[in-house]
């Protein structure tokens, strides 16, 4: 009996995209079946990079086509292809970037920044064109987590200004502009307004996902972040202990208050593994941060421990996912960073390229 599309339609809408737990046809991932007698051709087209996963989504699917009966040659060709997403009401993306997702926190010193700086490197292993914009204009850290410190960027018109590179990622900050000793004695309009040079002055080609490391807080720099920069999306970093969630819901509440989608919560330093013993403790509580995104029904994206090597390779400027790529820890990275692509491919797209221009004239 000859097979047939309806077949392997109904094949793949039994398997589940691991990554999004949602099978290949509801999700219209499943493009261009073909038939030639029993041989299948198909291409399976994701909303996300998953670049270190690729060969093991095809398997799977050629697994499952090759058992339905009267199945010859196999071939299916999986790829990524990211879109703009929508952003808040009145905004358009920018120029170069199709999403910009923002990692904030409510208060410092929960590591927002190593966190972020990983991400933006998880994402760029898994396939994705990745920028990152150091937001912090009072306390600078990219350059050195990168290893740009001493690094300037270029100008070729007098203009914009051309990103450095670091292990694929664009990237800016004001930190590559200033001295690193020098401090930013500047008011919030003046700080606002670099920022928004930063952002829209820096050429960055062709980003899929801009991470912004925002500054700790939730103050006039971060209200005017995120009322003037399209947002795809927001993930708030926090430790399990009740002092650190007390501003993390604060940073929370701001993004829902202005219309940006919040991705997720990632819990830092949530369990310390002594080096010497292998001794688990939760020096920081335990729970916090799956108790938060109970409380507030956003989705609790993972935790990262509490680990020498993180704070070690990240004053190198090799932060982890770069520095130890094979370890466990590097793994959990690129776990949450598909994840939080995921979301984003799960919003509405953005459409404004689509609508045409009008123009009144009065002839």
């Amino acid at each position: 009996m000859a097979i047939s599309v309806e077949q392997i339609q109904a094949a793949l809408k039994k398997l589940p995209d691991p990554n999004t737990g949602k099978d290949f046809v509801s999700t219209r991932a499943a493009k261009n079946i073909k038939l030639d007698g029993g041989d299948i051709a198909l291409d399976i087209e994701l909303g996300y990079p998953a670049k270190t996963q690729i060969d093991a989504l095809r398997k799977k699917v050629i697994e499952a086509l090759r058992a339905l009966p009267g199945a010859g040659n196999v071939s299916v060709n999986v790829y990524s292809k990211i879109v703009s997403h929508a952003v808040q009401r009145g905004l358009k993306p920018l120029p170069g970037v199709k999403n910009i997702i923002a990692v904030a926190s409510g208060k410092g010193g929960v590591g927002k920044s190593t966190t972020a700086v990983n991400l933006a490197l998880a994402l760029a292993q898994e396939g994705a064109v990745v920028g990152m914009l150091d937001a912090d204009i009072y306390g600078p850290s990219q350059p050195q987590l990168l290893g740009l410190s001493g690094e300037q960027p270029e100008s070729k018109d007098g203009k914009t200004i051309e990103p450095l590179i670091a292990y694929d990622v664009q990237t800016m900050s004001i930190g590559f502009l200033v001295e690193a000793d020098t401090p930013m004695v500047w008011r919030g309009p003046m700080v606002t307004q670099a920022l928004e040079q930063l952002l829209r002055d820096t050429q960055w080609r062709d980003v899929d996902y801009l991470i912004v490391d925002m500054p700790p807080g939730t103050g006039d720099t971060q209200l005017t972040l995120a009322q003037k920069v399209p947002v795809a999306g927001a993930v708030i970093v926090t430790t399990p202990q009740d002092i650190a969630l007390i501003d993390a819901k604060k940073g929370l509440k701001m993004f829902e208050k202005v219309g940006i989608p919040i991705l997720g919560v990632i819990e830092n330093m949530s369990i310390h593994i002594c080096s010497q013993c292998g001794h688990e403790e939760a020096i920081f509580g335990a729970g916090g941060g799956q108790k938060m995104c109970a409380d507030y029904e956003t989705e609790f994206l993972g935790a990262l421990p509490l680990e020498l090597a993180i704070r070690e390779q990240a004053d190198i400027g090799r932060p982890t996912v770069v520095g130890a790529p094979d370890s466990r820890t590097a793994e959990l990275y690129r776990d949450i960073a598909r994840r939080i692509a995921v979301k984003i491919g799960e919003q509405a797209r953005d459409m404004t390229s689509k609508f045409p221009s009008i123009v009144v004239r009065n002839d």
